[in-house]
């Protein structure tokens, strides 16, 4: 591969030709050297949603995305700058006061490092108020979180599963995550791999053992542990994460880096673990999957 040479925050870097300014600056996460995302997956395709990720290139008129935009020979880039650290301020700013990022990881330090008010525009800037969906013995939807980043529409849709059951209806104020038809999610075409789940930022989509165990305040990751394995449902090899609190099974996620999965999973890897745990008949045995 092609090496190209840039200059970051006044560094000069070499990385390969098809890396994104995101890639260069060493990925997303919470450090004070990267750059904070919202809607950016690794297994995803960026759809530059959000807008926290925004850098400024010298001599371009607009601040860029870095998710998704590709390093270029000589490219000058700033990570941190007034321009910069104004668009971030802004945008937490208006996502903080009309969605609930309560179980958004890193919202907070991304606030204090910003200096985002989120209280500013008052309370009559909030999202309408919406029931949490509960619809099947699943997962739960709650999207007075969700910030329509199209994680789970792309992972439901042409990026993974290929169900296409979801997609943003509406459009301003009104826009939203729905089914077709806004049918009931036993009623539509969901094969409930649960992958919509995986690459939620935002916690808007949440297996029903840690809803209810959030809900009842018993959920606490400080308390579990995570052990890899691989699924014995059939002979693919899918490989799971077992998150496990109190010697019982809580939820099962898969290794985005996995070589098989991708963080992927079908119905009975992901939910399919009550098998697994002899304990008494409640919800922590996890819930049963629907019938064929």
């Amino acid at each position: 591969m092609t090496e190209i040479s840039l200059t970051i925050d006044d560094q000069q870097v070499s990385v390969e030709e098809g890396t994104t300014i995101l890639q260069a600056c060493g990925g997303a996460g919470a450090g004070e050297r990267t750059i904070p995302t919202l809607c950016f997956g690794d297994t995803i395709t960026p759809r530059n949603a959000c807008r926290l990720c925004v850098v400024e290139v010298e001599g371009s008129r607009a601040l860029v995305p870095a998710c998704s935009r590709p390093v270029e020979a000589d490219m000058v880039v700033h990570t941190r700058s007034e321009r910069v650290d104004h668009a971030r301020r802004m945008v937490l700013e208006f996502l903080g006061s009309s969605v609930d990022l309560s179980l958004t990881p890193n919202v907070a330090e991304w606030n204090a490092r910003y200096g985002a008010d989120t209280e500013r525009y008052g309370a009559a800037a909030a999202t309408v108020a919406q029931p949490v969906k509960v619809d099947n013995e699943l997962y739960v939807r709650d999207y007075s979180k969700c910030i329509l980043c199209y994680q789970c529409v792309d992972a439901c849709g042409s990026q993974w599963q290929n169900s296409f059951v979801i997609e943003i209806a509406g459009r301003g104020f009104d826009a939203r995550v729905s089914t077709e038809h806004d049918v009931a999610l036993p009623d539509s075409a969901c094969v409930y791999c649960g992958n919509c789940i995986q690459v939620c930022p935002t916690g808007a989509l949440l297996p029903t053992t840690e809803f209810e165990m959030r809900t009842q305040g018993t959920w606490d990751e400080d308390r579990q542990t995570e052990t890899e394995t691989v699924c014995g449902f059939c002979g693919v090899g899918c490989g799971l994460t077992l998150h496990v609190q109190d010697e019982t099974i809580v939820k099962v996620t898969s290794p985005t880096d996995n070589a098989i999965t991708h963080g992927n999973l079908c119905i009975k890897g992901r939910f399919g673990f009550q098998h697994a745990q002899n304990l008494p008949d409640d919800h922590r045995r996890g819930p049963s999957l629907p019938s064929a």
